[in-house]
């Protein structure tokens, strides 16, 4: 991938990573581009918790991709700390690079660098590309989950 680097998300980097969160029709009804007030915050909040990991890929300087990698300590599975990935997202000029994978790659390493012994994500039920990329890579549907929005 050449120049590829994955780093920390930095408050410069919110207006990239939200417009990749909205550039599909589930995220353009949830997002608001237009106000980045709450993204910034939100930052703040996961910069200072040592549990979550929100990274950039970027190439040149562009941010091209991002995630977020969320460390849970547990008592489930003998005590076993495990990681869940989310908001994995990939800028539409990068879709089918390569890029997808490498970031999974990147989140399946860094759980690894934190003695995780389980790697999870959720993915919306009509994300049905989105599924088969992830089964490629090893993960299996073995759950159903559930939300309540409050």
């Amino acid at each position: 991938m050449g120049d590829l680097d994955i780093r920390p998300a930095t408050a410069d980097d919110v207006p990239a990573i939200v417009a990749m969160l909205a550039d599909d029709p589930l995220g353009a009804e949830r997002e608001s581009p237009g106000d980045l007030t709450p993204y910034l915050a939100a930052l703040e909040r996961l910069t200072s918790d040592p549990n979550q990991h929100l990274v950039v890929a970027t190439r040149e300087d562009r941010v091209v991709g991002t995630l977020q990698l969320t460390v849970v300590p547990g008592l489930s599975r003998r005590g076993a700390t495990r990681s869940i990935i989310e908001g994995v997202r990939v800028h539409a000029d990068e879709r089918g690079s390569g890029l997808g994978t490498l970031l999974i790659e990147w989140a399946i390493e860094e759980s690894r660098r934190h003695d995780c012994r389980l790697v999870q994500l959720t993915s919306d039920n009509t994300r049905t590309d989105a599924h088969r990329f992830y089964e490629r890579l090893g993960f299996t549907a073995s759950h159903v989950g559930f939300k309540l929005a409050l």
